[in-house]
């Protein structure tokens, strides 16, 4: 005998729907303000929360579905999304940027970030108009310091991030250095396969490691380090170290030699010899070498010629610009380095006693997908950055 006080059972798409309707949406909890940037993987947002105890500023990524476009249909959460998710839930740092909270909304996935004012790409931009003077060295050597701490503590719970680049660095208006993006980042602690099966091209082309660029299979976090040998020497120059051309992708299942960028790389650090990387004849692409010129290190010199003139800067700047990934530094062992002893010594307020008028990042309100309902703010005129460095990735399957 049925009960009559007993529900009727709901099918899939009434629980879904029933589901959904219970889920907090983003415009109830915050004033979307404006668009920030595009990337690989989705859209980020600035937004301002809607808790009158809160009211603070956050930034939103949006990701974007598998196919975008009216006819695509739903087929899950992406890979790096839930990749994503699970690392910044467990990421709990003052250099790396806090994930507050994951909402899900039309069938996207929205990933809500605590919010910074700048970008080290930006401010690389607004130093280098001829009218400002050069960044000083204790903004350097904090913005260096706290980078290192950030990544230290990534690589002490075996997490490679992958894709470092000024635009990823994000800092606070406090001054505070913000490691950001992690949608390429891995955990490395016994992996099951290479990383390279995963994903055949990390990081972006002027601050990949030598040996990704010939091709290694098994890259350790060594490739960090490396991209940040490339951000110091950025920060002091305000401009590329290695500034090769990419070789584009024209072959999804094949990764293209990138001659021009190891050229770069070896006009300024030499012809790499099985002296200074014994083990470069096991790289992929080694072979490819014969077509090089040999030529000399001429890193130190060329140091000598620019604004930081520190022995323990040009030291700390060579042991990260290490060919072999076994003897280049670490983290760990950067954040001990002489260069960070001496004065200016580095602090948490990378701005502090200095007197710099930044651009805020810049906000846009005219993104058709998630429209603003607040104006934007208005930033304080920045000079136009022209810069590739924020191209899409090439993505190999």
């Amino acid at each position: 005998m049925e009960n009559p006080n007993e529900l009727p059972p709901m099918n899939m798409t009434e629980y879904k729907a029933k589901r959904d309707a219970c889920r907090q949406r983003i415009d109830t909890k915050y004033d979307i303000i404006g668009f920030i940037s595009s990337g690989t993987y989705g859209r980020v947002y600035k937004a301002r929360s809607k808790n009158k105890d809160d009211g603070k500023e956050y930034a939103i990524k949006k990701f974007k579905p598998d196919k975008e476009g009216e006819a695509a249909s739903y087929i899950g959460i992406s890979q790096s999304a839930c990749r994503e998710i699970a690392l910044c839930r467990e990421l709990h740092h003052e250099n790396i940027v806090e994930l507050t909270e994951v909402l899900l909304q039309d069938k996207s996935i929205h990933m809500v970030f605590e919010y910074a004012e700048h970008d080290l790409l930006q401010i690389i931009g607004s130093f280098s108009h001829p009218e400002r003077k050069l960044m000083s060295e204790y903004t350097i050597k904090s913005f260096l310091w706290q980078l290192l701490n950030g990544v230290a503590y990534l690589h002490a719970n075996w997490v490679m991030h992958r894709d470092l680049k000024p635009a990823n660095i994000l800092v606070t208006a406090n001054g505070v250095v913000k490691v950001g993006d992690l949608g390429l980042a891995r955990l490395f602690y016994k992996p099951l396969q290479p990383l390279y099966n995963g994903d055949k091209v990390v990081v972006t082309i002027w601050y990949r490691a030598p040996e990704l660029l010939l091709g290694s299979r098994h890259y350790t976090k060594a490739i960090d380090i490396w991209a940040i040998g490339c951000i110091f020497a950025e920060l002091i120059t305000l401009r590329p170290i290695f500034k090769g051309e990419e070789a584009k992708v024209e072959n999804k299942k094949t990764v293209p030699f990138q001659k021009n960028q190891l050229q770069k790389i070896f006009d300024i650090l030499g012809f790499p010899t099985k002296e200074r990387w014994p083990a470069i004849d096991q790289q992929p692409e080694y072979p490819n070498l014969a077509s090089f010129r040999q030529s000399p290190n001429v890193l130190r010199s060329l140091y000598q010629s620019w604004p930081i003139k520190s022995e323990h800067g040009c030291n700390l700047l060579q042991a990260m610009l290490e060919y072999d990934p076994l003897k280049r530094i670490t983290a760990e062992e950067a954040l001990n380095h002489p260069y960070f002893q001496e004065e200016p010594k580095p602090g948490m307020d990378s701005f502090a006693g200095q007197n710099v008028d930044l651009p805020l990042r810049r906000i846009t309100v005219e993104d058709k997908d998630m429209r603003a309902t607040a104006p934007a703010p208005k930033a304080h005129p920045g000079p136009p950055i022209k810069d590739d460095r924020n191209a899409k990735r090439p993505r190999v399957e």
